[in-house]
């Protein structure tokens, strides 16, 4: 029941930025874990970054480090990803994702442990 809506993909130069939002609606978990996986053509899936709603560290893929953001919203606590200095490489598909903390394994960063998924955002970087 719970549905994952993505938005803000789009096309930019390289250097550029873009901030993707995720509006969560029939979600009934007073904490969970949420974030963003991506997969770019040819390539297998990957997580971005997740953050567990009940606190901790975000976790990051190390390609995003210290140009991607994870945040959330105080209201719904629903997720954003502030991209900045985009590459060419992050061109892919970006998905919001969720999940109840039970259900998260030893990996975070695992899509395994994602119940919940939305349907994608594109995202396309030019040199």
């Amino acid at each position: 029941q719970v549905q994952l809506v993505e938005s803000g993909g789009g096309s930019v130069q390289a250097g550029g930025s873009l901030r993707l939002s995720c509006a969560i609606s029939g979600n009934t978990y007073v904490t969970y874990w949420m974030g963003w996986f991506r997969q770019a053509p040819g390539k297998e899936r990957e997580g971005v970054a997740v953050i567990y709603t009940a606190g901790g560290n975000p976790y990051y893929a190390d390609s995003v480090k210290g140009r991607f953001t994870i945040s959330q919203d105080n209201a719904k606590n629903m997720p954003y990803l502030q991209m900045n200095n985009l590459k060419p490489e992050d061109t892919a598909m970006y998905y919001c994702v969720l999940t109840p903390p039970w259900a998260v394994d030893a990996n975070p960063m695992g899509e395994g442990s994602y119940h919940y998924w939305g349907q994608g955002t594109q995202v396309t970087v030019s040199s």
